[in-house]
């Protein structure tokens, strides 16, 4: 691990979230949060780790607008987004109250509280299960559910999720935290807890690098392969650098299985869901919140 990227990385995410919060306000467009966000992530010496999601109400993860979206921010508000450097990278996230609701408002402070209680159980050694039993402790604690099928992860260098799981709820698991990076992320709900695939989310990644016969699509899918690999990237992106015919190119490679475009997670009784997340840095005995 590069633990000098890793914190650079934590830092620039700190810092843009401090900076972006008090531009949030209701009937912003998403489009412009999304792209102040990235703004700033490039200014401060970072590149994005994956497009900004903007998931509103019952949606929750896996919303970046489109290049012409028209959405307007509103309602319970999750702001996640992360920061790369050499492939290392920072993923945090956080959820803001639009509408002056009693009930945003307690979801938040249950998703908070639970990251916090979190923090303080990590360490080398601490069952995952452990972590997640905490997690789900504290939300039912406000009147609320985790979202037991959304979870935290462990990362690698270019390797969002890397294989380990930080479960939102009580396991059996028997993986205990190791010497590594951690993105721990509980989602509180009103609803029962649960969430499942909705509409598509403009949020792709390469699924399998193959030819295609669309001549665009390969020019397209060689300027992913260079400034995004392995990561998610945005339908936005590629429109920028392309123009709109790209949005073709786009469904053909999807269509053909080179790419996979993210479907939005959305409570399955269209309840409403909060986020709190904060990258961990595990090493040498030591727990360091990177993104804070």
């Amino acid at each position: 691990m590069d633990e000098k990227k890793i914190l650079k990385a934590g830092k620039i995410a700190g810092e843009v979230k401090s900076w972006i919060k008090p531009k949030i306000k209701k009937d912003v467009p998403l489009i412009e949060i999304a792209e102040s966000i990235e703004k700033k992530i490039f200014e401060l010496g970072g590149s994005p780790a994956f497009p900004v999601n903007l998931s509103i109400d019952e949606c929750a993860a896996h919303y970046t607008p489109s290049y012409n979206d028209e959405t307007l921010a509103g309602g319970l508000l999750k702001v996640d987004f992360g920061v790369e450097i050499g492939g290392w990278i920072a993923d945090n996230s956080f959820s803001v109250d639009l509408e002056n609701s009693a009930l945003n408002k307690n979801l938040i402070e249950a998703s908070k509280k639970a990251l916090e209680n979190a923090e303080k159980l990590l360490s080398e050694g601490t069952p995952v299960g452990k972590i997640g039993e905490t997690i789900e402790e504290t939300i039912n604690y406000y009147g609320f559910n985790p979202v037991a099928n959304l979870s935290g992860h462990s990362m690698e260098q270019y390797d969002l999720h890397a294989g380990i799981i930080i479960p939102n709820v009580k396991t059996p698991s028997e993986n205990e935290i190791e010497e590594g990076l951690y993105a721990i992320e509980p989602f509180a709900t009103n609803g029962k807890g649960f969430v499942h695939d909705g509409k598509k989310g403009n949020i792709f990644i390469i699924e399998n690098d193959r030819n295609t016969r669309d001549s665009l699509g390969r020019e397209i899918l060689e300027f992913i392969k260079d400034n995004y690999g392995s990561l998610p990237f945005a339908s936005r992106w590629i429109v920028k650098e392309f123009g709109a015919r790209a949005v073709l190119s786009l469904n053909n490679l999807e269509n053909e299985g080179i790419l996979h475009q993210y479907p939005i997670l959305t409570e399955e009784k269209g309840k409403v869901v909060s986020q709190s997340e904060n990258t961990f840095l595990v090493k040498d005995g030591k727990v360091v919140n990177t993104t804070k």
